[in-house]
């Protein structure tokens, strides 16, 4: 049996490894593909693609694009991303202005706090990053204004609390309208994770299936197997495809291992194939 994981992240977004890091270590681990799905940004995808041949790996090209519903965030996952299609390169520089924009603020509200803070700190050598809460928690507690960056994440870093205004995010409009244009095969991302009641989950995967949504991350991490099935068998009701993913994030979350997720995750290849013949579809081929 070939295993993948269609759900991690390098630190072209929040994660500690570089692109071409992630590879090496999926490769290490004996997985066939991976997806590199980093929030907001495709700007990782090149270097994961030129480490992939050398380590005998195959790179899924994709994004996690973060949207709001019913006043709360949710993630689309986009996998086989046309990354040089211009309708998603534009749009993800917008994103990347209004995010900045964001970060900026935040700064500013720390250092009237006394807490001084850096961009540099932030991009950490890196100065292509997308910036997220989780840089700032890590700052946070190496400089010594926390005990750890849970306590960053609950003391400073709610959104909407006095140091973390809320973040504009794009409609889930836009982002399938994003997914579509570029041939990618549009998933929800860990649907359990945003706390809805059955029947608003059960709401919110018919109105994005019906703006074309074709998958559903019935797999993650945070699953217990009984949720997962539940997942399951809302991807049958709507005729979407299951996919699945661990979120690494390297030392962000170090109780979750790239290719095994947390509790022994593992997601079979046969998953993908699925996946891939959609995509050939969407794009023609």
């Amino acid at each position: 049996m070939n295993y993948v994981d269609l759900h991690v992240h390098s630190n072209a977004s929040d994660g500690t490894l570089s692109p071409s890091g992630v590879v090496a270590l999926a490769a290490e681990k004996g997985l066939k593909s991976i997806a590199l799905t980093d929030h907001d940004t495709i700007d990782g995808i090149e270097e994961a693609l030129s480490a992939s041949s050398s380590h005998h790996i195959e790179v899924i090209p994709g994004v996690e694009l973060s949207a709001l519903y019913h006043e709360k965030e949710i993630h689309i996952l986009g996998l086989f991303v046309d990354i040089h299609h211009p309708v998603i390169e534009k749009a993800l520089g917008h994103m990347r202005e209004i995010r900045h924009r964001r970060n900026e603020e935040i700064l500013r509200r720390f250092s009237e706090a006394g807490m001084e803070i850096t961009m540099a700190e932030l991009q950490n050598g890196n100065p292509g990053t997308v910036i997220t809460r989780a840089h700032f928690a890590r700052v946070l507690f190496q400089k010594g204004y926390v005990s750890s960056m849970n306590q960053a994440f609950k003391k400073y870093l709610k959104p909407g609390s006095k140091y973390c205004p809320v973040k504009e995010r794009i409609a889930p409009e836009l982002a399938m309208e994003l997914l579509t244009a570029c041939h990618a095969v549009p998933a929800l991302a860990h649907p359990l994770q945003y706390k809805f009641g059955n029947d608003e989950l059960d709401g919110l995967i018919a109105y994005l299936t019906g703006l074309g949504m074709q998958a559903l991350e019935v797999y993650h991490s945070s699953n217990s197997a009984y949720e997962s099935m539940r997942l399951k068998e809302l991807a049958v009701k709507y005729g979407l495809l299951p996919t699945g993913g661990s979120d690494f994030h390297g030392a962000n979350k170090p109780d979750i291992d790239i290719g095994f997720g947390r509790g022994g995750l593992r997601i079979s290849s046969l998953l993908l194939e699925d996946i891939r013949q959609l995509y050939q579809s969407n794009s023609g081929r």
